[in-house]
């Protein structure tokens, strides 16, 4: 499985960037690729300073070795080896009007010390930060993301949607950091759902990434915008930041199993300000938007 799944984000990747590369015409994703002393590696794709992206990253890594102590009173284990891969991406466009969109799929095992397979699930999601409120390109989203949880368990879009919705929620600031979109974690085999089953619908999910983020991006790239609306923008960016530093179980992940800093952090924006005491004008398009972060809504 380890292998199958590792296999399916090296294309995805490709396939992603690709796309990403087409919208942009004449900007191209940089590649590094890094090893972890510890075992395993990854490849780091970033695209910056573009017509359209001013910073993104699409990752892919596999790392493996012993679980480190903070994982292990984590997960309530002792020691174990483990293995885990995934893609995480993050885009944030240079436009106010285009959403931030972050997506992440990932598989994890564990081994006794026969190196037998205990343990192994997978997770992933995907979720949309507007600075501006369309309320058609919420439901896109959020629809797109139903059709591909709706083609293997009806349950599926509205438990996700619901774990998505509080996931992603700044607690310190009492607001959503976003529209929301899937959340799935520990998604292990049942008497229901094989791994086999698992694989097909998490790339399902990844399959349908491109559908759901890159109609939006076409509509939006080109309106006109001010500065006004720029500096909104890296101010809700400075809650995006707080989020990933403060409450992301990824960023977590990364820093404690001795990740490579610079593919971990890619998510953070280059341009982003935090303003004290900041508040938007009364009846604004800005307030809009922070009313409906106040609260979860169905899109669909």
């Amino acid at each position: 499985m380890k292998n199958k799944f590792y296999t399916y984000i090296q294309t995805l990747q490709d396939q992603i960037c690709r796309r990403l590369e087409d919208i942009d015409v004449g900007t191209k994703f940089r590649e590094d690729i890094w090893e972890r002393p510890e075992g395993g590696g990854g490849k780091t794709r970033v695209i910056e300073n573009g017509n359209v992206f001013e910073k993104g990253g699409v990752n892919i890594s596999a790392v493996h070795g012993k679980l480190p102590e903070t994982m292990q009173k984590m997960f309530n284990v002792g020691e174990a080896d483990f293995f885990a891969c995934g893609l995480s991406l993050v885009i944030h466009p240079k436009s106010p009007m285009v959403p931030t969109v972050h997506a992440n799929w990932r598989y994890f095992e564990m081994y006794d010390d026969n190196g037998e397979v205990i343990n192994s699930w997978f997770g992933g999601g995907q979720d949309l930060t507007p600075y501006y409120l369309f309320e058609e390109d919420g439901k896109h989203f959020h629809q797109t993301c139903k059709n591909a949880c709706d083609k293997h368990n009806p349950e599926f879009y509205p438990k996700y949607k619901k774990q998505c919705d509080a996931y992603f929620w700044n607690a310190h600031r009492n607001e959503a950091r976003g529209l929301g979109g899937l959340f799935f974690d520990y998604c292990k085999e049942t008497d229901d759902m094989k791994m086999e089953d698992w694989f097909n619908f998490v790339t399902e999910v990844g399959n349908s990434f491109l559908e759901a983020y890159v109609p939006i991006v076409e509509k939006r790239k080109n309106l006109a915008y001010t500065v006004e609306q720029r500096n909104w923008q890296e101010i809700r960016r400075g809650r995006y930041v707080e989020f990933n530093l403060v409450h992301d179980k990824g960023t977590l992940f990364g820093l404690k199993t001795n990740g490579r800093i610079e593919s971990i952090l890619m998510s953070l924006p280059p341009h982003v300000q935090w303003v004290y005491d900041h508040h938007p004008e009364k009846g604004s398009e800005e307030e809009k938007l922070l009313k409906i972060l106040e609260k979860p809504i169905d899109w669909v």
